[in-house]
């Protein structure tokens, strides 16, 4: 195939599916905004460095900003899938409870980033945290916040 060709290209996105004609090498962040309309993930950086784009990609927290779309390798999710049954994920309610969004742009994918994290350790010290989060950047400065917000939301886990 040559550079700038279109090909289609199936994704699972939030539970849906969708089938897009696009280049394959046209960023993940990309399809999710401009061709699905999904617009939690944001533009941050571009270079993978802020986490702003984050997504969870078959429940790995990835920078959409650097995977091709047609590197995908599993089903996507966003913010908009993450709560449960219809319901507040509970990060989500201790970032509420927490009053963690100050400008509210960095927060998808610090939640989602949060989630892998939980997914894997449900009771994370502060220094699991903190390497965790580290790649996540807040340019309000809520870090104690996001911190007292997961362990929050860790031990609501541990208790359901």
């Amino acid at each position: 195939m040559s550079v700038n060709e279109e090909e289609t290209i199936s994704l699972i996105v939030d539970g849906a599916s969708f089938e897009v004609s696009l280049e394959a090498e046209m960023p993940l962040l990309w399809v999710l905004r401009d061709e699905l309309g999904i617009l939690g993930p944001k533009y941050g950086c571009g270079i993978a460095q802020c986490g702003a784009c984050t997504v969870l990609i078959d429940g790995d927290a990835v920078r959409s900003c650097q995977v091709a779309a047609g590197d995908v390798w599993g089903p996507v999710t966003t913010i908009a899938a993450l709560g449960l049954d219809g319901a507040d994920h509970p990060l989500q309610t201790a970032w509420i409870k927490h009053q963690v969004a100050q400008c509210g742009y960095c927060q998808s994918g610090q939640i989602l980033q949060a989630a892998a994290l939980l997914e894997k350790d449900t009771s994370p010290t502060d220094s699991a945290i903190d390497a965790a989060m580290s790649s996540n950047l807040c340019r309000c400065g809520t870090y104690p916040r996001i911190r007292a917000a997961i362990h929050d939301a860790a031990r609501s886990l541990r208790e359901s």
